[in-house]
């Protein structure tokens, strides 16, 4: 009898928390003023509903399970002051909100957004601007950057941040994003099942996407466009590339993407597009390449030593000034089923497939690697005529490099 009339004065003096979250108004004329202060008050699983207007506010730190919703996008100006906000908790989510003016720093990547050590966050629907780094992933997982608007003002490398960054994170799905003149679009470092679908990366300073270390991840249907050099894949393994745009990366340094130390992956479907290099590619093996479309680029395929058991099959390379370039006069892959806008061949059965094999590498493009002075020379009637030659009796390309199986059409 005594226990139960204790357990009833507990239960009075403490009441159960309502099982059912609550909703914390934040505005300039509420009684909660400041997000800060909103944060501070909420409960597990609370909805900060963060109604239009500037929050002068900086170092904003979530360590409890929470969704912020902006309405109308109301903007935190942080004053170049630091960093704005910093998510250590799992299951956070924010969304719609305008963020500027994040501080500089030389020794700490101040963010936008970081999520620090958390699991199953959503960022969605962020406009982010006058920013060091925007999105700053660091050893995180399971979780959804979808729908940002990230627009930096980067000039150069060394004082800029990156847009997207994920550091040591896993399962992340980052998604419809767009990003612009920032250092890397977007970043990855050790991290592994990550999938990076339907941005659109342009004007960065350095590469739209950038890999490093980071295994078993996809990028498909993604947009690159004048970014300083396109995209970098390097030293990580099973990375599927599908279905992606890489358009006007130009510059004496520029490709479309680079591939360097991968293998085992996917490239297919993609178009490159008058770019310096499509894909300039060292030191990667057994990659498949197909069904991808070359247009206009200043080398289609730019291929530098320690590449072996790669497959070209089913691509498109059209009107490029050189459709391969080869620094070995050896070769270990295969190039078979393509179609090359340079065939001058035959086909006398209508098989749809040319009689004589093609060989793509040029003399000429030997020449120009090793003398690049020599591209003025491009266009020259000397230079058709050597390129002729090295064709009927090869000596300095590799003379076991060519497509068995050249196609009379584009591949659909």
């Amino acid at each position: 009898m005594r226990r139960s009339i204790g357990i009833l004065l507990l239960l009075l003096v403490f009441p159960a928390r309502p099982i059912l979250a609550g909703t914390v108004p934040v505005c300039p004329s509420c009684e909660v003023t400041t997000i800060g202060e909103g944060i501070a008050m909420a409960a597990d699983h609370d909805t900060l509903m963060i109604g239009k207007g500037r929050y002068h506010e900086y170092n904003l730190v979530i360590d409890k399970p929470l969704t912020l919703i902006g309405l109308e996008y109301p903007t935190i100006d942080g004053g170049d002051q630091g960093e704005i906000l910093t998510i250590i908790a799992d299951q956070v989510t924010v969304q719609g909100l305008h963020i500027v003016n994040v501080g500089t720093s030389y020794t700490t990547d101040f963010a936008a957004v970081r999520v620090v050590e958390s699991s199953d966050f959503v960022i969605r629907d962020m406009k982010l601007e006058q920013l060091f780094f925007g999105i700053y992933l660091e050893k995180s997982s399971r979780g959804l950057v979808e729908g940002n608007t990230i627009n930096g003002d980067a000039l150069e490398e060394f004082n800029s941040g990156n847009g997207i960054q994920l550091w040591h994170c896993r399962d992340v799905v980052v998604r419809d994003n767009t990003v612009r003149q920032v250092r890397d679009g977007i970043y990855l470092e050790f991290s592994d099942r990550i999938r990076i679908q339907g941005n659109r990366s342009t004007n960065n300073v350095r590469y739209g996407l950038h890999f490093m270390f980071s295994n078993n991840d996809s990028y498909e249907d993604n947009y690159f466009e004048n970014n300083g050099a396109g995209v970098a894949v390097m030293f990580s393994k099973q990375i599927r590339m599908v279905g992606n745009t890489f358009r006007k990366n130009w510059g004496t340094a520029a490709f479309g993407v680079l591939l360097k130390e991968i293998n085992d992956s996917e490239i297919s479907r993609n178009l490159f597009e008058e770019n310096t290099i499509g894909i300039s590619i060292e030191g990667s093996n057994r990659i498949r390449y197909e069904n991808n479309d070359f247009v206009k680029n200043g080398w289609a395929l730019k291929v530098r030593g320690a590449c072996y058991t790669n497959t070209f099959s089913g691509n498109n390379f059209l009107h490029n000034s050189f459709d391969l370039s080869y620094n070995s006069n050896l070769n270990d892959n295969r190039f078979e089923g393509n179609y090359w806008s340079g065939y001058t061949g035959y086909d006398l059965d209508k098989d749809g497939v040319g009689d004589v094999p093609y060989r793509p590498v040029k003399l000429f493009s030997y020449i120009v690697n090793r003398t690049p002075e020599t591209i003025v020379l491009l266009r020259s009637l000397f230079m058709d005529i050597i390129d002729f030659s090295e064709r009927v009796s090869p000596v300095f390309t590799p003379d076991k490099l060519f497509d068995t199986r050249p196609l009379m059409k584009k591949v659909p």
